[in-house]
């Protein structure tokens, strides 16, 4: 599915087709309903941007302690902390322009 502004599947990569992009992995760490509600912003937010990302989610409350985390949900982006709590699309790809700009 590449389609924008959905709810992804476990191990999909968004902007799969831009093979030249940087491939980020992401885990979402948090309850099915919140991380399923923070992948559809990061959908809409990361389509026009220049970087694929693979996603995998994390439904485990002591793999989530065990990490660091404390707020539901998280974004995990190559094993750092990268997004927590339900936040705005704005935010979303505020966040991810930083990482393409080298400031994360």
């Amino acid at each position: 599915m590449n389609e924008a502004c959905h709810i992804m599947s476990n191990n999909e990569i968004l902007n799969n087709s831009q093979k030249d992009f940087p491939l980020f992995q992401a885990k979402l760490y948090g309850d099915r309903i919140l991380t399923a509600k923070l992948s559809k912003r990061i959908s809409c937010a990361i389509k026009h941007l220049s970087l694929r990302v693979q996603f995998h989610y994390e439904y485990s409350t002591i793999k989530a302690i065990d990490f660091g985390i404390s707020k539901d949900p998280t974004l995990v982006i190559d094993d750092k902390i990268f997004i927590e709590g339900l936040v705005q699309t704005e935010i979303v790809v505020d966040k991810f322009e930083e990482l393409l700009n080298g400031k994360q």
